[in-house]
């Protein structure tokens, strides 16, 4: 399990553990080839009290797994569907997550308001 020097094991142990969907139809086949799979769960959510500028490093580093992997949009699909509350999906933190999804809703609001129909794909933003 990840920690940092600063931490105890104890506080390591309260990372949530990363979600894998028990069956191929709730988020599809894609996480069978997500490259996460082969890290620590650790780099992709935040242990408790971590600091500002840990998070960062930490949330870089699962970025940069992120942007090698295969199912990449899948991976943000997913998560935004869901919608994952914690961690780095898709290359996006939650609060990056929040912000497309803010910004999608702003976007069928105003469709719907100019009578336009919604395509019904979402889009990543």
């Amino acid at each position: 399990m990840l920690h940092t020097p600063h931490q105890s094991p104890q506080a390591a142990a309260t990372i949530p553990v990363q979600r894998t969907p028990e069956r191929d139809d709730q988020a599809g086949p894609w996480h069978a080839e997500a490259v996460c799979r082969r890290d620590e769960a650790g780099l992709f959510f935040a242990p408790s009290k971590e600091p500002t500028a840990a998070r960062l490093s930490r949330e870089q580093a699962a970025k940069r797994v992120c942007a090698r992997c295969p199912v990449l949009v899948e991976c943000r699909e997913h998560a935004l569907v869901m919608p994952e509350p914690y961690g780095v999906w898709g290359g996006l933190t939650a609060a990056e997550r929040r912000v497309v999804l803010t910004r999608r809703r702003k976007t069928a609001s105003a469709s719907a308001s100019a009578g336009q129909p919604s395509s019904g794909v979402p889009r990543i933003a």
